[in-house]
């Protein structure tokens, strides 16, 4: 077995390696224990009591770690090796090796299958490696103390020094002998924390310049006899009660440049420069910008030598910029400047920093005036620097509609004067006498007026108003001005957000299905609210401005069901548990949606096809009939309460129009007067009457001018016309006959004929039933329509998009062509899908 020789002396040296480790484990950790405090330096903080204490401890614990391991620690030998060797390896080769022939001996087969049995096992063992020694101590050590001794062994020497164990001498009776044999003193200089330099050893400096930054805290000990070693420095300017130069241990700060020495046996001085901490700078990097609603976004740049800390902003008003004029022209109140944070990065460098101050100061009184913003920054030795001001008008949110336009202005004449309040209170009356022609509905006018009863009687009161009620009454103004400018549209916009914030929520705690299912419906039915509330308020921007923006395709439409299928995917990821696919989509769903507006048609005009034109009278037609039986119904209940009935025609409700009036082709008696039209019936019924007739007049108009339409769903539409007509024409007849109640229930059934109607037009619609007039056609322009193909040949003929025969599917090719894009892009957002085939449904999207 001469083969085994070298295999059996590494596991023979293994298995010592692991009988002393296993034997003498204790009496490490008993050293790395006792070493730890004296590398650290503790030796020289604490009495000499506690240290000898520890020192006899630590002896006796060494002593008995060392005994245990000599009664545990046996050597092994060298036939344990082998049989060591021998259990690692498969069908035990070195135990077949040793063994002689027990039976067959004499026998020639026996033999020769014994040979060939030694010869197959002298193979097995040919290669055979060493046995590897077993080295864990999870075992004998359950509580791991060889790793917390470790522990404390690896932190002491990171903020200690090996060095330090040389002063245990001076611990000695008579250390005169050891003092001639070593360093005599140590110091140490520990830079500011804010600079991250390491700690010096002063031994290890040469003697001459040394440069240290300011603010560094210098240690020195002197050791030996008090008097033979001294210490002289002049960077640290301390006055006063000095310690005595023979002190033992002395501590100082670095203030200035200046000498530190050492006079004695042994001694060394220095030159020591102080390298001053850079004030930090600050300066506006860009211009001011504007992001969303009045959103604020100024770029700035600062930098320090070691790291800025934080930093300020300080906003104040330019009064000198201030146009005094209508309730500028007042004094204003005294007003502190708006200070904000500026944003520091939460990792990283901070020696050079590039960031955005961003923020929304739409409501703050300084909004929409000169300002002046100076940037202020501080380093960690606590140094400021600061910025030129930076002028520029602070960033507000723009009104458009009138009156909220108005409410806002007077808001920042009362936020700038007190005395400004009789103003306001004038001058919001002035804008507020006509609520019905203004106001969108009674429950805004009703908040206008409290507010200002409010301000007026504060304003008049002894005291005069007070900031906190001039700042109550700012915010209600606020509020009222958001809700003329937006309203609902403002809490379905909050709402959905809401939703979006809890479904990213759920995404990073790790909701269970039940809870995702719970937010994906909350989610979706915010969405549907959304979009009902911007369908209802999208208004056409005024002179082409503020549009809303789309991002970088502007003309990217998206449906209903291209949400659905978005939210769904993004429902199906999360209970499948890919949280950050779901999370990407979740932001793209959140770009769609802050990106999304309603088409107004072309310029704003409204539907541009005769089709979606007749759909549109058709609504208003609806709305109108609506509004006409609520009047019918007040009338009815004023005559129940001993009031005149028609002391609410004409006197504008907020919110509540003339119905049928205000569109072309609408001839109606009357409109526009107070209770105009005929006198017949008592409390100007047969304004009601006329009004009525109108109504039928304009709906018979409407009937006329429908595109011809084929189908179940268009012959269904034309019976629920000719229903509302004649329910039309029996409310007319009950009006003229003051039945006012008679009047409601063939109103009611007109407004629901007029509804299925609607439901049924838009279905012949959507599927392709109705086909344009003649006339509709004759004015397209030659090539809209892609009538003739590159060749010249007439696509028309061979079914092409520019011939009027219908596809073979008979749908419409604008619906047919609007199903495959929601497809194509419900594809293009699987992310389970190849790589390749994505890339091509991209480029088909960015084609199209």
């Amino acid at each position: 077995m001469s083969h085994l020789r070298r295999p059996a002396a590494l596991t023979r040296a293994g298995m010592v390696a692991e009988r002393l480790l296993r034997a003498f484990w204790p009496l490490w950790t008993v050293l790395a224990l006792a070493l730890a405090p004296l590398i650290a330096g503790w030796q020289d903080r604490l009495p000499v009591e506690v240290f000898w204490g520890w020192a006899v401890l630590a002896i006796l614990g060494a002593l008995a770690g060392l005994g245990w391991g000599l009664w545990r620690f046996r050597w092994p030998s060298r036939a344990e090796a082998f049989d060591r060797l021998d259990r690692s390896l498969p069908g035990r080769p070195v135990s077949a090796l040793s063994d002689a022939q027990a039976t067959g001996r004499g026998d020639i087969g026996s033999e020769a299958l014994w040979a060939a049995h030694l010869e197959r096992m002298r193979a097995r063992s040919a290669n055979a490696a060493p046995a590897r020694p077993n080295l864990r101590l999870a075992a004998r050590d359950p509580f791991g103390l060889r790793y917390i001794a470790l522990l404390f062994l690896v932190t002491a020497l990171l903020f200690g020094s090996v060095w330090r164990l040389g002063s245990v001498t001076a611990l000695a009776p008579d250390n005169g002998g050891a003092l001639a044999q070593g360093p005599v003193w140590e110091g140490w200089i520990e830079p500011p924390a804010h600079t991250d330099r390491p700690v010096l050893y002063l031994p290890d400096q040469p003697p001459g310049p040394l440069a240290v930054p300011e603010g560094s805290t210098i240690t020195v000990r002197l050791y030996g006899k008090v008097g033979a070693l001294t210490l002289s420095e002049t960077v640290s300017g301390r006055t006063g009660e000095l310690p005595a130069a023979s002190e033992p241990r002395q501590s100082f700060t670095v203030r200035h440049d200046g000498q530190i020495a050492i006079d004695g046996p042994g001694g060394a001085a220095w030159q020591v420069e102080a390298i001053p901490d850079a004030i930090p700078g600050v300066s506006v990097a860009g211009p001011l910008e504007t992001a969303g609603l009045g959103q604020t976004a100024l770029p700035f740049r600062a930098s320090d030598d070691h790291g800025v800390v934080s930093g300020t902003a300080s906003i104040t008003l330019d009064a000198e910029a201030v146009e005094r004029r209508h309730g500028l022209a007042t004094a204003p109140d005294p007003r502190d400047a708006l200070t904000v944070d500026l944003p520091m990065p939460f990792t990283g460098d901070r020696r050079e920093i590039e960031e955005m101050l961003a923020g929304d100061f739409s409501q703050h009184p300084f909004a929409n005036m000169p300002v002046r913003i100076t940037l202020q920054v501080t380093d960690a030795a606590g140094q400021t620097g600061a910025s030129q001001p930076y002028p520029a008008v602070l960033p507000g949110r723009r009104f458009f509609e009138p009156v909220a336009r108005a409410v806002a202005e007077q808001r920042r004449d009362l936020l700038w004067s007190r005395d400004n309040a009789g103003r306001v209170v004038d001058l919001l009356r002035a804008v507020s006498h006509r609520p019905e022609a203004v106001f969108p509905d009674r429950a805004t006018y009703l908040r206008l007026r409290v507010a200002l009863r409010r301000l007026d009687r504060l304003h008049r009161a002894p005291g005069g108003l007070e900031p906190e009620a001039q700042e109550e009454i700012a915010q209600a103004l606020w509020e009222l001005a958001l809700q003329l400018e937006d309203g609902t549209l403002a809490d379905a916009r909050e709402r959905l957000r809401r939703a979006q914030e809890r479904l990213a929520q759920a995404m990073r705690d790790g909701a269970s299905p039940d809870e995702i299912a719970e937010l994906m419906d909350e989610l979706r039915a915010a969405t549907d609210d959304y979009l009902s509330m911007l369908a209802q308020d999208a208004q056409p921007a005024e002179d082409g401005l503020d549009e809303p923006q789309t991002g970088q395709n502007d003309n990217m439409q998206v449906t209903q069901d291209e949400l659905q299928a978005l939210m769904d995917r993004i429902q199906e990821l999360m209970e499948e548990g890919r949280m950050a696919e779901a999370a990407e989509l979740m932001e793209q769903l959140n770009r769609m949606m802050e990106n999304l507006q309603v088409a107004q048609g072309e310029g704003g005009s409204g539907p541009g096809t005769p089709g979606q034109r007749s759909m549109q009278e058709l609504q208003d037609t609806l709305r109108d009939q609506q509004e006409l039986s609520d009047e019918a119904f007040r009338d009815l209940q004023d005559r129940f309460n001993g009031r005149d009935p028609g002391q609410n025609q004409g006197q504008g409700q907020p919110g509540q129009g003339r119905p049928g009036q205000g569109r072309p082709g609408q001839e109606q008696p009357g409109q526009g007067q107070p209770g105009g039209g005929s006198d017949e019936g008592p409390g100007g019924a047969g304004s009601l009457a006329d009004r009525q007739q109108a109504l039928r007049d304009e709906l018979a108009r409407q009937r006329g001018a429908l595109p011809r339409l084929d189908g179940e769903s268009a012959e269904r539409a034309g019976e629920a016309l000719d229903r509302a007509g004649r329910a039309m024409d029996e409310a007319e007849e009950a009006l003229r006959r003051d039945d006012l109640a008679g009047a409601i229930d063939r109103q009611a059934e007109a407004t629901e004929a007029l509804r299925g109607a609607a439901r049924e037009l838009g279905q012949a619609l959507a599927r392709g039933e109705g086909r344009e007039p003649e006339g509709a056609r004759q004015g397209a322009q030659p090539g809209a329509g892609g009538g003739r193909d590159p060749l010249g040949r007439d696509s028309a003929e061979q079914g092409g998009p520019g011939g009027d025969g219908e596809m073979i599917d008979g749908t419409d090719p604008a619906r047919r062509a609007e199903e495959l894009l929601g497809e194509i892009r419900r594809r293009a957002a699987e992310r389970e899908r190849p790589q390749a085939e994505r890339d091509y449904l991209e480029r088909l999207l960015d084609l199209f």
